[in-house]
């Protein structure tokens, strides 16, 4: 029986937060998002609030890879189920069409702090591998998070390496598993989101770079939407399913806005005056790399997109800058971390730092 989740429309304040969730459900590419902000603040119940509305997707029955019926790939030439070869390779079978499916929705898979680099990848028999030739894999986490939400809790308290493994698959869209010169890869195509308390400590400017978009939240100031969040929380753990009817009808929009944009983001476009403006907004702020511009531009259409346009405009550009710099400024020391973009731009002109 599923567990009753708190419905996200119904989430009061953080809707930066709530945006670049939306974004990244849109457009995977993005690379995941970054929460920073104390405890208390909704991540998680944001989190797994939207993975609830979400359209269910068809998956392979029983699969370990959360596998497309429809899509083809090695993994299943090499899969660990004797009926998924024997399907596509049609023994006693018809290629591709015998496997069972089933409708599912989309799964949030959490990572913990202590998850080793085997759990997070996957591990292999190399007993099996060396005495018969045959891959027998264990699949680890990114495997279940395929087509799904990987959220990292904490993610600044992980191991260096395990965080790389993530965000090198959160990019690639691919896991590999290779041990004494074998190697197994399964798609590993998520949204990254991972969440962190900055007083704990702070991630490597070079992981830091590597998640998409990334927001620096507080806990709500205004007495008004402190008591509406009191009221709300109250109403939903009195009776949860008569709290979330109450808000079916804007989740159902939220919805449908979701897959317009999906399909309306391919056809969106950006003017080349508009990525001199992307450029302007890194070079003002002193970002290294071009990972910076490529994600404001990719947010940017996908802004668009979201409010059904085609065409990106100015204040497409300035959102995303607010969402993909943060985390990238070149910071003097002691500086404050600032979040404000245009704050930002004028801080640094202001103060005469290199661009």
């Amino acid at each position: 029986m599923k567990k009753t989740v708190y419905p996200f429309m119904a989430i009061k304040g953080q809707e930066e937060m709530k945006l670049a969730l939306i974004l990244n459900i849109i457009n995977p590419t993005l690379s995941g998002v970054l929460i920073r902000g104390e405890k208390g603040t909704a991540k998680s119940t944001a989190v797994r609030a939207l993975a609830r509305i979400l359209p269910e997707i068809e998956k392979v029955k029983d699969c370990p890879f959360q596998q497309d019926p429809k899509g083809k790939h090695q993994v299943c030439m090499d899969c660990i189920r004797t009926e998924c070869r024997d399907s596509i390779l049609g023994n006693g079978r018809r290629p591709g069409r015998d496997l069972e499916t089933v409708m599912e929705g989309i799964r949030v898979i959490e990572l913990p702090v202590g998850a080793t680099e085997d759990r997070v990848v996957g591990t292999m028999d190399m007993e099996q591998a060396l005495k018969k030739g045959e891959k027998q894999v264990e699949p680890g986490i990114l495997a279940a998070a395929h087509r799904g939400i990987l959220y990292v809790d904490e993610v600044n308290l992980l191991d260096d390496h395990v965080v790389d493994v993530l965000l090198d698959s959160a990019a690639m869209g691919v896991n590999t598993i290779e041990r004494e010169g074998i190697s197994f890869s399964h798609p590993a195509r998520f949204t990254l989101v991972g969440t962190m308390n900055p007083e704990e400590g702070e991630l490597r400017p070079q992981l830091l770079d590597r998640f998409g978009l990334c927001v620096n939240i507080t806990g709500i100031l205004d007495p008004d939407a402190r008591v509406a969040i009191m009221e709300r929380r109250t109403g939903f753990d009195e009776d949860p399913e008569a709290f979330v009817k109450l808000w079916e009808e804007e989740s159902q929009k939220l919805v449908e806005k979701i897959k317009l944009a999906k399909v309306l983001y391919p056809e969106v476009t950006c003017e080349k005056p508009m990525l001199y403006e992307i450029a302007s907004y890194c070079l003002d702020v002193g970002v290294d790399g071009h990972r910076g511009d490529i994600i404001i531009l990719k947010t940017a259409k996908t802004l668009a997109a979201f409010d059904g346009r085609t065409q990106v405009e100015s204040k497409d550009i300035e959102k995303a800058a607010s969402l993909a710099l943060p985390h990238r400024v070149r910071r003097q020391p002691l500086q404050d971390i600032v979040t404000d973009v245009s704050a930002m731009r004028n801080q640094t002109k202001a103060a005469g730092f290199p661009s």
